[in-house]
């Protein structure tokens, strides 16, 4: 059950709903009520797949390239702490333009699961295991769903200022857990 909470709480960190909710009101403010209906579907489902894809042939990958857990871990490290240091200092202004598959792109990746959450896929695989993994996976995945069908009430109870308080928060705890990757990374090759 903890090692569910641990790995359950890492990918949340990493998916970021909340901080994902200024940016979908902002993709979908043009369409139609019909259009933004079947976004939390499409765009979950998107996420969902990409995450199960990178977590079927992830250590393939791997293998065929020669990359160690502990190179990912560095890797991974690194870029959760840029794409975190990046986040916290925008001005979250910067928003896509809205295309016909924006519930696929941009929304399910790589918003939703994008460098961030595939990295940290791949170190929950490792220290925990495929059956927590997936769990935490579906159980991100549905909050995910749920939060982006009620987005505009979300999005009324924190108010504008409220969403960046706890996107900016959340990426905080991203680049800390980027440098606890890159710690646990450099030891792992050090202990080589």
């Amino acid at each position: 059950m903890w090692d569910f909470v641990l790995a359950f709480v890492a990918l949340f960190v990493a998916v970021d709903i909340l901080g994902v909710i200024p940016l979908y009101l902002g993709l979908t403010g043009g369409l139609s009520s019909e259009a933004r209906r079947r976004l939390p579907r499409q765009s979950t489902l998107t996420a969902t797949a990409v995450g199960l894809g990178f977590l079927l042939v992830g250590n393939v990958v791997f293998r065929v390239l020669g990359i160690t857990v502990a190179d990912f871990q560095v890797a991974g490290g690194i870029l959760l702490l840029v794409l975190s240091i990046h986040d916290l200092l925008s001005s979250g202004r910067d928003t896509p333009a809205v295309a016909r598959t924006v519930g696929a792109v941009p929304l399910g990746t790589p918003l939703l699961v994008g460098p961030a959450a595939l990295a940290t896929l791949a170190l929950l695989v490792h220290n925990y295991g495929y059956p927590v993994t997936l769990i935490a996976l579906a159980a991100n995945m549905t909050l995910a769903f749920l939060v982006l069908l009620h987005a505009d009430k979300v999005g009324r109870v924190f108010g504008p200022a409220g969403s960046e308080v706890i996107a900016k928060v959340a990426n905080l705890l991203l680049a800390a857990f980027g440098v606890s990757l890159v710690r646990r990374g450099l030891m792992g090759l050090i202990k080589k």
